[in-house]
């Protein structure tokens, strides 16, 4: 893996730009009067009208990057824009898809992917949803056990060549079938030449529950969000075999999401919840704060976890388990200058040609009209606009990953088909 010089990234910037240098935690614990004038521009309940809901429940599944949903909470920010807010632990993410359509939860911190396709009817009932912003980039990783790593197995053609002997079979896991994870795994296996529907076996397993899977021999590797990565290598189990940002650089991941009825009957509610779960990523993002956040998101009511396990990779600091340390410049970053936030419609078109690269979506759609469907620009720009956040000059971008293929958002089509390993 290719190891990178100490950063001079976006998010130490914020620190200066956008945050006071002290602490902005009181002795007392968190609150509104520990955030500093000007922690956002023109921020205010009454910029968005009154929320026609204010109590609310918000789903979280325990992963590092369910921080600012978390923080907003933690900070009291839902309040700051007359919300009363419960986030709650879920237990999959086939519960936090199935609560969302519901209405059990309001929203949700969520897999991209999985919003998609619960959107076009792809594994459950289809029922229109929204995206109303992306929460962070970044920060996942495919881990595979130090048995192989005894064998020898020690890289992706390393791997390529054992699956290829058919001693036995390979078995690998991610967490929800439309997810990101799921898409991490296919594109970094057939990468190397692996298919991922009939070289080896894929089971679905909910995140906290990787480790455990891992150390009783249930799977050769898997992909997921922190720290459940980072705690392989800790517990001695696994190695982290690639980032996915080093699949993707500053890749989009988790959303806050809901149902479009949602959006429909309460549009101002949907703004205030953009607004406070965009400072706290502000607040995430200040790299002074993340020793804090990660001993507030560790404890037992969140992602249960030790707190430097969550941290090391936070702050970039990556230990592969095999001998190799590195400073990450591309860590998990929650805000950018913005940059993180947007739900740039490209970013929904890349996983709808990935879900057709699959089979698991099973005809060519329109990319582009669905993406609008459910990406909510417009909503999430109003508020970015109010708070004085950057937006770019266009919801489309394309985008290289690792292996050098392009992704055109306006040819998804053709991107889909033109990959030699597909269903």
């Amino acid at each position: 893996m290719k190891h990178s010089n100490p950063p001079t990234s976006d998010a130490l910037s914020l620190t200066r730009r956008h945050f006071v240098k002290n602490s902005l935690l009181a002795a007392g614990g968190l609150g509104l009067s520990a955030l500093a004038p000007g922690f956002i521009r023109n921020a205010g309940a009454a910029d968005f009208g009154k929320p026609e809901k204010t109590d609310l429940t918000i789903g979280f599944i325990p992963l590092t990057d369910c921080a600012s949903v978390v923080m907003a909470s933690e900070l009291g920010l839902y309040k700051k824009y007359g919300l009363n807010v419960t986030v709650t632990k879920e237990a999959s993410w086939a519960a936090v898809r199935d609560k969302l359509q519901l209405g059990q939860l309001d929203a949700a911190h969520v897999l991209y992917g999985l919003i998609y396709g619960s959107h076009l009817g792809i594994g459950s009932q289809k029922q229109d949803m929204a995206i109303l912003m992306n929460l962070n980039a970044n920060g996942q990783a495919i881990t595979l056990s130090n048995k192989l790593l005894e064998a020898g197995v020690d890289s992706g053609e390393k791997l390529k060549a054992a699956v290829a002997s058919k001693d036995r079979e390979y078995t690998f896991a991610h967490t929800f079938p439309t997810g990101t994870h799921a898409m991490w795994l296919y594109y970094w296996l057939a990468a190397h030449g692996i298919d991922p529907l009939r070289d080896v076996k894929t089971i679905t397993i909910p995140p906290p529950q990787m480790v455990a899977n891992m150390r009783v021999g249930n799977m050769d590797g898997y992909c997921v969000g922190e720290p459940w990565n980072g705690r392989a290598v800790f517990d001695r189990i696994g190695y982290t075999a690639t980032t996915s940002q080093a699949i993707w650089k500053n890749h989009p991941e988790k959303v806050l999401g809901t149902t479009k009825a949602f959006v429909d009957r309460y549009p101002n509610t949907a703004r205030a919840m953009v607004a406070a779960v965009l400072e706290a990523s502000q607040y995430i993002d200040a790299m002074s704060n993340r020793a804090k956040v990660a001993e507030i998101i560790g404890g037992k009511s969140y992602v249960n976890a030790p707190s430097p396990v969550i941290l090391d990779r936070m702050l970039g600091h990556y230990d592969d388990g095999k001998g190799g340390k590195w400073q990450d410049d591309n860590y998990m970053k929650f805000y950018a200058d913005g940059e993180v936030n947007y739900p740039y419609l490209s970013h929904g078109i890349w996983f709808m040609s990935q879900h057709r690269r699959w089979g698991l979506l099973k005809q060519d759609v329109d990319y582009l009209a669905i993406a609008r469907q459910v990406n909510q620009i417009d909503l999430y720009s109003d508020v970015a606009k109010m708070l004085g956040v950057a937006l770019p000059a266009s919801p489309l971008k394309s985008e290289t990953l690792f292996d050098g293929v392009v992704f055109d958002p306006t040819k998804a089509a053709d991107y889909a088909a033109a990959f030699k390993i597909k269903a």
